[in-house]
């Protein structure tokens, strides 16, 4: 009988493509402290962490007070968004959940900076609901790429590392896989270069769900 296994997915830059939405957001948060605004690139950079050490990343001369009151800010704008213009899921990506969610010996998690509202919003917009067994957001951890949250889902879902999968498109997603001691595997289609993922770790770099999916079916077979 073959072994259950866990596939862990990150949301942004994964699944969701919401680099415009964190881009908006955050210019609300410097605008508000009336800070210079970081380049989109350094705003993406930092995404997969969680939202006050993200900030404080791009604001490292601001204050706890100020950095408290960007991350509010930068709440109400990203939610404001919300109903207005969605952040598109990647193409393949809800076809990947729903054939995974379909196999017996496949336990679907996700592993998010975004906090569980969030979540439950992205869940309800696309139908989501029931199909992971486990899900670890930012309000209960910390910050990516501390292993606590894949730690927690293996032991909800009564997996061993050695059968368990995350897949991220950024470096701390990779470093938390290696830190649990599961198989990284990068997505070239999210905020951080290739070469970042490579030298956090990552087993192997797919360009597309098509090839996400081949690789899934190989793993599972072989198992």
């Amino acid at each position: 009988m073959t072994r259950p296994r866990l596939v862990i997915f990150d949301v942004d830059g994964t699944l969701i493509d919401s680099q415009n939405h964190i881009v908006a957001a955050m210019a609300v948060a410097f605008d508000g402290a009336s800070l210079p605004l970081p380049t989109r690139a350094e705003v993406l950079s930092i995404v997969g962490l969680s939202l006050p050490i993200a900030i404080a990343r791009l604001a490292p001369s601001a204050s706890a007070d100020t950095i408290a009151n960007m991350v509010a800010r930068y709440k109400g704008a990203f939610t404001a968004q919300r109903g207005v213009q969605d952040a598109p899921p990647y193409p393949g990506a809800i076809e990947t959940l729903h054939a995974l969610a379909a196999e017996p010996e496949t336990l679907l998690g996700v592993a998010t900076g975004k906090s569980r509202r969030g979540l439950d919003h992205l869940f309800g917009l696309h139908a989501l609901h029931g199909y992971f067994q486990t899900t670890q957001v930012a309000d209960d951890h910390p910050s990516k790429p501390d292993p606590a949250m894949l730690l927690r889902a293996l032991e909800e879902t009564g997996t061993a590392a050695r059968d368990a999968l995350m897949i991220g498109d950024t470096s701390f997603d990779m470093e938390m896989a290696c830190a649990a001691g599961l198989r990284a595997i990068g997505v070239s289609w999210g905020y951080h270069p290739r070469e970042a993922l490579q030298a956090a770790g990552a087993a192997v770099i797919v360009d597309n769900y098509a090839e996400l999916r081949v690789l899934l079916d190989e793993d599972r077979r072989t198992r």
